[in-house]
Formats: structure tokens, sequence, C-alpha cells
């Protein structure tokens, strides 16, 4: 991976901000990531972001932190923040913005415990693929206390899927419709391709059933979006 997120995130950190970051996927054409987002307030943040982070207590793990947004909200409220993400720009710009605890790791290779894990702006997408939801679930269940929850957001992209008189063009064959590759690229440069899943409420519930973990909706979103709350 070039990083070309964490290049992005540094130069609007380090004032060189002069254009976006484009994304496309697998089934939608560009769109533009604007680099000011990625440094909201609370204000500005939508609302599933803003109930996760009103339900987070305790012990806060912050999964792919970017510029430390999240994290520093809940520092700020008094709360024992853990930030990690995969991008060594995010993880330096997370730390110059005042996150205490930034580490530049992936998911499963955390071993501490917390109060509340924290996997947002469609948290669901770090599985990858449908087949290996389970095993990243039963690693998150490792690491919470045993009051602790679990605060994810996803989207059912089934929408996306449905032609003008409402029917689904969604190949049966090709696996599970909210399996998609995502594509970055920034100042003309491209990122490697990644796998992104966005997983339905329903299924999440069903994989979270099979391991041993309660899946309550949160709070739904007007956008086919939802926060689910996961706890033992």
């Amino acid at each position: 991976m070039k990083d070309l997120f964490g290049q992005a995130l540094l130069d609007y950190q380090n004032e060189n901000y002069t254009v976006d970051i484009i994304t496309s996927t697998s089934i939608s054409d560009e769109d533009i990531l604007p680099l000011p987002y990625l440094f909201r307030d609370f204000k500005g943040m939508p609302k599933l972001e803003k109930k996760a982070l009103k339900l987070a207590k305790g012990s806060v793990l912050d999964v792919g932190c970017g510029s430390g947004s999240h994290s520093l909200y809940l520092q700020r409220k008094g709360l024992n923040v853990k930030a990690i993400d995969i991008s060594n720009g995010a993880i330096k710009v997370a730390k110059q913005r005042g996150v205490l605890n930034a580490d530049k790791k992936a998911l499963l290779d955390e071993t501490e415990t917390f109060d509340t894990i924290l996997l947002l702006m469609n948290g669901t997408g770090i599985f990858q693929k449908l087949s290996q939801v389970s095993k990243y679930l039963i690693h998150l269940k490792s690491l919470i206390k045993p009051n602790g929850q679990i605060l994810i957001d996803s989207s059912d992209i089934k929408y996306m899927y449905e032609d003008e008189d409402g029917g689904l063009w969604v190949d049966t064959n090709s696996g599970y419709y909210g399996e998609l590759d995502y594509f970055v690229s920034y100042k003309g440069e491209k990122e490697t391709p990644m796998k992104w899943l966005y997983l339905d409420f329903n299924t999440l519930r069903l994989a979270c059933e099979t391991i041993g973990l309660k899946c309550e909706l949160a709070l739904e979103g007007e956008y086919f979006d939802y926060l689910a709350r996961l706890t033992l």
C-alpha cells in the first residue's frame, strides 16, 4: 500500500491542502472525499457517529481512527482512548492533533481489552469479505470486557442494484452483494485496490448470534445505514 490516504491527511494537517481524495467502487463511479470532512468536529458528524460517541464508555478502542476526530472528542470527555489505524500517515496526524495513545496496528493484532470498541465510517468494511466476518467478530469478542460493547456502523447497499422499476439486478452467482472493490486516488496516484464490505443488519445479526454476541439496532440512518451495538 502506498498510504495515499495517510499522505492526504498529512497534507491537510500541514496546510498543504490543494486537492481532495477521489474514491470509486466496483459498482459506483468516481466520487470526491473532501479532506476537511476527515477533520470534522462533533457538530459536523452524521447522527450515527454522534450516537456512537454518546454511547461510548470506559476504556475505548477507536479502530481505523483516521485523523483522530472521534478519539479527540472522547478524550475531551475524559475517556481513556486508544486509537489504531494501518495508515502511518493517519497515526502521525492523530498524534499531531493531540490523540494521546495512537498506534499503527491492524485490528487482528490488537490484544488489550476495552469497555467500548468503535468501528465507524462503515466499520464493517474492515472485514473485507463475508467469509471473514466470523473471524473478525470472534477477535472483537475477545477484546471486550465482560460488560463491554462494540459499536459498528454500515449500510445495506441493496438499493444500489435497483433498476427504475424497483427490480434488483444482483448476480446471485457472484457472492454477497455488499462485497466491493474500493479504489482510492490522490494527486494523480492510484492506491492498491482494497476489498471493502458493506453488511446489511440482518446478516450482521445472524453472524453475531452464531458466535455468541448479542446484536441490537442502536440507530437507523436515513440512507439505508445503521449503527449496531454488540454485547456478550
